[in-house]
């Protein structure tokens, strides 16, 4: 049958739990995705979803049909990648995700140089401290600190990274320098929050010493943008639990300080996540070579936060 874009439509429909939401990404109007999807039920001669205004199910044909789907995309699209596995010119849209403060001030930076190396390639950077999205938004590589519990992407290490708190010099010089974990309960914090609540408890470690500690809420700050959490920093606010890797340019240019650097919390390495696939698309494998060249440099650069 004469219908891999009903397919493609049908596949989207049910990754995105919406039939216009499946037609917008697919330049579709509610009318046409609608027609699509009438057209495919009516070649196999099954219902595919249970419709209603506000939801879209997936009957058990459904089901069964959409595991065919799936593999078959991706074996289309797998052959399309080796296809053009040896072509020089690397082109294509590439869609990247990295957590908000990485992404805004060290990933746009490199992304605008490897675009300049391979200008056939269209760049989309979603910027997001969650991981809920990845899958969802058919993101090709993704940047994020620490092994993600979603095991259906690859995880590959691409940097060291430590987690700890900072500080700027005037909210040092106004409420002093802490002296150890103890007295961190008198300062004032800056948190980040989720869904899964507000991330105020951190592990101490310093030689075989260990140490809880949980910030305390009272008068601290508390936001879901990391981004924003440095900026406070910046400008004072509070004390901040960030990665190096987020602040490490604030280090250099002691905008920003360490606290209590003798003491740490578990690192949490830097990875590239992308799809599990037989042929990877020469655009992401270019992408994915490049960030490890710039990883690797900036590694160097960083390794006294690193290390110590």
């Amino acid at each position: 049958m004469d219908n891999l874009g009903d397919i493609r439509l049908f596949v989207e429909a049910a990754a995105l739990g919406s039939l216009s939401a499946a037609g917008r990404k697919l330049d579709l109007s509610p009318a046409a995705a609608s027609a699509r999807l009438v057209r495919l039920e009516s070649a196999l001669g099954v219902q595919l979803f249970e419709r209603t205004t506000r939801s879209l199910r997936l009957t058990d044909e459904g089901r069964t049909y959409l595991s065919h789907c799936q593999h078959a995309l991706q074996t289309l699209d797998d052959a399309h990648a080796a296809l053009h596995a040896g072509r020089a010119v690397v082109s294509g849209k590439l869609r990247v995700s990295a957590t908000s403060d990485f992404g805004r001030h060290v990933l746009t930076q490199w992304l605008d140089a490897f675009n300049e190396m391979h200008p056939e390639v269209s760049i989309a950077l979603v910027l997001s401290d969650s991981l809920s999205h990845l899958l969802l938004d058919d993101i090709d590589l993704a940047i994020r600190f620490g092994v993600p519990a979603d095991s259906t992407m690859i995880a590959k290490r691409m940097a060291p990274n430590r987690r700890t708190l900072c500080a700027s010099p005037a909210y040092i010089e106004a409420h002093g320098r802490p002296e150890n974990v103890a007295t961190l309960a008198r300062h004032r914090f800056i948190l980040l929050s989720s869904a899964a609540g507000v991330a105020n408890e951190w592990r101490f470690m310093r030689d075989a010493h260990s140490e809880n500690f949980t910030a305390p809420l009272t008068h601290a700050r508390e936001t879901n943008d990391g981004a924003l959490a440095r900026q406070w920093a910046l400008e004072g606010h509070g004390v901040a639990m960030k990665s190096i890797w987020d602040i490490g340019a604030d280090l250099q240019a002691g905008r920003l300080e360490l606290l209590l650097p003798e003491w740490r919390c578990p690192d949490t390495p830097v990875h590239a996540l992308f799809q599990r696939r037989q042929y990877m698309a020469p655009r992401v494998r270019a992408l994915l070579d490049y960030l490890s060249a710039k990883f690797a440099d900036a590694t160097r650069d960083l390794a006294p936060y690193l290390d110590n």
